[in-house]
């Protein structure tokens, strides 16, 4: 019985081993969220909710298994309602963008540094929303949820609505 109960626990912290921490996931996301605002030319409303889902994506990451698991399906289905039809087709042609991360060797990389090697380069401001956001707020569309508001995006601003508890899947990392 202890060798079970030592062999389950070997085997979580394994995987704890293997979850982004969410200093990096915010840092990650704010660089990746900066280039796709850059690129693909996002309104402000669209740099905070693409910043959102980056770093919902990345927190949600916590082995390579996760890399383009279900987290990162959810992440285009909301990148898809966020940006308009030409910014979601050059996104999903920019793998930097569209596979942002991948397992290599037995650590994470970040395709976006192929492209974009000075990680000190930003060109724009942090997102509005960078101080405040810790995660967990999923739109409701598609079977997905959502735990404190939904964005709906109406011209390139956004609008905010309250829907839920305020709970999150990412309680653990705050």
């Amino acid at each position: 019985m202890k060798k079970i109960l030592t062999l389950a626990m070997m085997m979580v912290v394994a995987i704890s081993a293997n979850a982004m921490s969410y200093s990096m996931a915010k840092n990650e996301a704010l660089f990746l969220s900066d280039k796709m605002a850059y690129e693909l030319n996002l309104t402000n409303a669209q740099y905070d909710a693409v910043y959102e889902i980056n770093l919902d994506y990345l927190m949600s990451v916590n082995g390579r298994d996760d890399v383009f698991g279900v987290w990162w399906n959810r992440r285009n289905i909301d990148l898809k309602y966020v940006l308009n039809a030409w910014q979601y087709e050059k996104y999903m042609s920019l793998n930097y963008f569209y596979r942002p991360l991948s397992w290599k060797s037995g650590s994470w990389s970040f395709s976006i540094y192929s492209r974009y090697s000075n990680r000190n380069l930003f060109y724009k401001a942090r997102p509005s929303v960078y101080v405040t956001y810790k995660g967990g707020n999923h739109r409701k569309s598609s079977g997905h949820s959502i735990d404190r508001k939904q964005n709906h995006f109406d011209s390139g601003r956004a609008i905010a609505h309250n829907s839920g508890s305020g709970k999150s899947h990412f309680g653990r990392r705050k």
